[in-house]
C-alpha cells in the first residue's frame, strides 16, 4: 500500500499538522464502537487505550491518519469485524482501513486460536508498512505500560487476565520487541524494549 508516512520525520520530530474534523468524527466512533467495552480486568472504559495509542502516535510524529487508525486500531478485530472495516473505509478512507486491517490480528467473530492468531501478527510486520508497525509498537507500548503498573500493584493475579496467562504473555511481548528491533529501531521500540524488560525481571523475582 501506499504509505504517507514513509518519508515524515517518524519520529525524529513531532508532526506540526493540524488535526481535522477527521479526527474529532473518529474519536466519537471509536467511543460509541467500544462504549461497553473495558480494559481487561478492570473497570477502565476501553478508549483510554484508544486515546493513548493515538496520543503515542502523534508523539512520535505520526500523521492524522495514523492517529485515527490508532483509534479505530482495535474495531475490526473486537467490534464487527469484516464490517467494520467496511465502515472504517467509507468514513475514512482506504489508507486507514488499511492501517487497522494491519494492526488486526483477526476479523472473525470466532477467532483461531491465541497462539496462532499471536504468531501470524508478530510474522506479517517485517511485511508491514511504516504506518502499521507505528500504530502498532503505540499499541503495545501501552499495553505493556499497563502490565506493568497492574503487576505492580497486582502481583500474579495479574497474569490471569490473559489468555496466554504468564508465558504467553511474556513470550508475546519479548517476541514483538526482537521483530521490531530486527526491523528498525526508533524511540518506540528502545522503551517497548524497556518496559518489557521490567516486566521480565520482577516476573522473574516472583516465587
Amino acid at each position: 500500500m501506499t504509505n504517507p508516512a514513509a518519508n515524515s520525520p517518524q519520529h525524529s520530530a513531532v508532526s506540526t499538522q493540524q488535526l481535522s474534523r477527521r479526527f474529532e468524527e473518529a474519536l466519537v466512533f471509536a467511543t460509541r464502537l467500544h462504549a461497553h467495552q473495558l480494559r481487561k480486568g478492570t473497570q477502565i472504559p476501553y478508549v483510554a487505550h484508544l486515546l493513548a495509542a493515538a496520543s503515542i502516535v502523534l508523539e512520535n510524529g505520526g500523521t492524522e491518519d495514523e492517529a485515527i487508525a490508532a483509534l479505530l486500531h482495535d474495531a475490526v478485530e473486537d467490534q464487527g469485524g469484516s464490517k467494520t472495516r467496511e465502515e472504517i473505509r467509507r468514513r475514512f478512507g482506504d489508507n486507514v482501513a488499511a492501517i487497522v486491517d494491519g494492526c488486526s490480528d483477526s476479523d472473525q467473530f470466532i477467532k483461531p486460536l491465541w497462539r496462532k492468531r499471536k504468531e501470524d501478527y508478530i510474522a506479517h510486520l517485517p511485511q508491514a508498512s511504516t504506518s502499521v508497525r507505528l500504530v502498532s509498537q503505540a499499541d503495545k507500548l501501552h499495553n505493556a505500560r499497563s502490565i506493568l503498573s497492574d503487576y505492580r500493584l497486582s502481583g500474579e493475579s495479574t497474569w490471569n487476565r490473559f489468555k496466554g496467562g504468564k508465558e504467553g504473555t511474556l513470550w508475546y511481548y519479548r517476541s514483538l520487541v526482537e521483530t521490531f528491533r530486527r526491523i528498525e529501531t526508533t524511540p518506540l521500540v528502545e522503551e517497548l524494549d524497556r518496559v518489557v524488560t521490567e516486566i521480565e525481571r520482577l516476573a522473574s523475582n516472583t516465587k
